[in-house]
Protein backbone atom coordinates (compact mmCIF):
# COMPACT_ATOMS: atom_id res chain seq x y z
CA UNK A 1 0.00 0.00 0.00
CA UNK A 2 2.92 2.48 0.34
CA UNK A 3 3.65 2.34 -3.07
CA UNK A 4 0.48 3.49 -4.22
CA UNK A 5 0.94 6.69 -5.28
CA UNK A 6 -1.54 9.55 -4.81
CA UNK A 7 -0.09 12.54 -6.85
CA UNK A 8 1.82 12.21 -10.33
CA UNK A 9 0.39 8.56 -11.41
CA UNK A 10 0.95 7.54 -14.57
CA UNK A 11 -2.24 9.00 -16.17
CA UNK A 12 -1.31 12.38 -14.54
CA UNK A 13 2.26 12.61 -15.48
CA UNK A 14 1.16 11.62 -19.28
CA UNK A 15 -1.60 13.90 -19.44
CA UNK A 16 0.58 16.84 -17.80
CA UNK A 17 3.19 15.85 -20.99
CA UNK A 18 0.75 16.14 -23.21
CA UNK A 19 -0.12 19.87 -22.24
CA UNK A 20 3.20 20.89 -21.78
CA UNK A 21 4.08 19.67 -25.29
CA UNK A 22 1.65 21.92 -26.84
CA UNK A 23 3.00 24.79 -24.88
CA UNK A 24 -0.24 25.19 -22.04
CA UNK A 25 0.63 26.41 -18.97
CA UNK A 26 -1.43 24.63 -15.68
CA UNK A 27 -1.21 24.44 -11.97
CA UNK A 28 -0.45 20.83 -10.76
CA UNK A 29 -2.41 19.66 -7.70
CA UNK A 30 -3.67 23.23 -6.54
CA UNK A 31 -3.99 22.83 -2.57
CA UNK A 32 -5.89 26.39 -2.59
CA UNK A 33 -8.91 24.80 -4.28
CA UNK A 34 -11.22 22.23 -3.01
CA UNK A 35 -10.76 18.68 -3.67
CA UNK A 36 -7.29 19.60 -4.91
CA UNK A 37 -7.63 18.98 -8.62
CA UNK A 38 -4.67 17.43 -10.42
CA UNK A 39 -5.01 19.97 -13.12
CA UNK A 40 -6.15 23.53 -12.59
CA UNK A 41 -6.96 26.52 -14.64
CA UNK A 42 -7.30 29.36 -11.69
CA UNK A 43 -7.57 32.37 -14.00
CA UNK A 44 -9.86 30.31 -16.10
CA UNK A 45 -11.69 28.47 -12.73
CA UNK A 46 -11.13 25.26 -15.03
CA UNK A 47 -10.70 21.79 -12.35
CA UNK A 48 -9.08 18.76 -14.01
CA UNK A 49 -9.24 15.62 -11.93
CA UNK A 50 -7.70 12.31 -12.89
CA UNK A 51 -9.39 9.48 -11.52
CA UNK A 52 -8.02 5.50 -10.41
CA UNK A 53 -10.82 3.07 -11.68
CA UNK A 54 -10.43 0.99 -8.22
CA UNK A 55 -9.48 4.08 -5.27
CA UNK A 56 -12.74 6.36 -7.00
CA UNK A 57 -15.01 3.27 -8.04
CA UNK A 58 -16.05 2.99 -11.87
CA UNK A 59 -18.68 1.32 -11.85
CA UNK A 60 -18.73 0.56 -8.33
CA UNK A 61 -21.86 -1.17 -8.19
CA UNK A 62 -20.90 -3.89 -10.22
CA UNK A 63 -18.23 -5.06 -8.19
CA UNK A 64 -18.65 -3.88 -4.75
CA UNK A 65 -20.41 -6.48 -3.42
CA UNK A 66 -16.61 -8.78 -3.81
CA UNK A 67 -14.72 -6.29 -1.50
CA UNK A 68 -14.20 -6.52 2.55
CA UNK A 69 -15.95 -3.92 4.67
CA UNK A 70 -13.20 -1.76 4.76
CA UNK A 71 -12.48 -1.26 0.89
CA UNK A 72 -16.27 -0.69 0.54
CA UNK A 73 -16.30 1.54 2.94
CA UNK A 74 -13.25 3.63 1.71
CA UNK A 75 -14.22 3.50 -2.04
CA UNK A 76 -18.15 4.67 -0.91
CA UNK A 77 -16.29 7.62 1.09
CA UNK A 78 -14.03 8.49 -2.05
CA UNK A 79 -16.83 8.48 -4.04
CA UNK A 80 -19.11 10.45 -1.31
CA UNK A 81 -16.18 13.16 -1.36
CA UNK A 82 -16.19 12.90 -4.52
CA UNK A 83 -19.30 14.30 -5.43
CA UNK A 84 -19.26 17.36 -2.54
CA UNK A 85 -15.95 18.57 -4.17
CA UNK A 86 -17.91 18.99 -7.63
CA UNK A 87 -20.96 20.47 -5.57
CA UNK A 88 -18.74 22.49 -4.03
CA UNK A 89 -16.21 23.93 -6.82
CA UNK A 90 -19.80 24.14 -8.90
CA UNK A 91 -21.18 26.38 -6.39
CA UNK A 92 -18.23 28.45 -6.79
CA UNK A 93 -18.12 28.90 -10.46
CA UNK A 94 -15.60 25.95 -11.56
CA UNK A 95 -16.08 24.21 -14.77
CA UNK A 96 -14.70 20.52 -13.85
CA UNK A 97 -13.82 18.06 -15.81
CA UNK A 98 -13.35 13.99 -14.44
CA UNK A 99 -11.01 11.52 -16.12
CA UNK A 100 -11.28 7.99 -15.41
CA UNK A 101 -7.98 6.48 -15.26
CA UNK A 102 -8.77 3.71 -18.28
CA UNK A 103 -9.80 6.87 -20.02
CA UNK A 104 -6.44 8.09 -19.95
CA UNK A 105 -4.69 4.88 -20.58
CA UNK A 106 -6.76 4.28 -24.01
CA UNK A 107 -6.93 7.65 -25.34
CA UNK A 108 -4.76 9.90 -23.33
CA UNK A 109 -4.36 12.33 -26.51
CA UNK A 110 -8.49 12.71 -26.51
CA UNK A 111 -8.74 13.41 -23.21
CA UNK A 112 -5.80 16.67 -23.92
CA UNK A 113 -7.45 17.75 -26.98
CA UNK A 114 -11.03 17.82 -24.62
CA UNK A 115 -9.07 19.78 -21.57
CA UNK A 116 -8.20 21.99 -24.79
CA UNK A 117 -11.09 22.49 -26.13
CA UNK A 118 -12.49 23.51 -23.22
CA UNK A 119 -10.22 26.20 -21.87
CA UNK A 120 -10.77 27.31 -25.56
CA UNK A 121 -13.97 27.86 -25.04
CA UNK A 122 -13.38 29.37 -21.69
CA UNK A 123 -10.53 31.88 -22.56
CA UNK A 124 -13.23 32.98 -25.02
CA UNK A 125 -15.67 33.74 -22.83
CA UNK A 126 -13.30 35.28 -20.49
CA UNK A 127 -12.09 37.77 -23.29
CA UNK A 128 -15.53 38.21 -23.78
CA UNK A 129 -16.70 39.48 -20.67
CA UNK A 130 -13.55 41.58 -20.19
CA UNK A 131 -14.37 43.29 -22.94
CA UNK A 132 -18.58 43.97 -21.33
CA UNK A 133 -16.91 45.10 -18.32
CA UNK A 134 -19.52 41.91 -16.46
CA UNK A 135 -18.56 38.99 -14.92
CA UNK A 136 -21.15 36.53 -14.17
CA UNK A 137 -20.86 34.20 -11.60
CA UNK A 138 -18.23 36.27 -9.78
CA UNK A 139 -18.68 37.33 -6.10
CA UNK A 140 -17.67 40.44 -5.16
Amino acid sequence: MSRIRGRNTAPERRIFGLLRRRGVAFSRHATAIPGTPDIAFKRLRLAIFIDGDFWHGWRFPAWEAKLGTFWRNKIRTNRERDRRTFRKLRRQGWVVVRFWEHQVESGAEACAERVLSIRRTLMAKHRSERRSGSRPGRRT
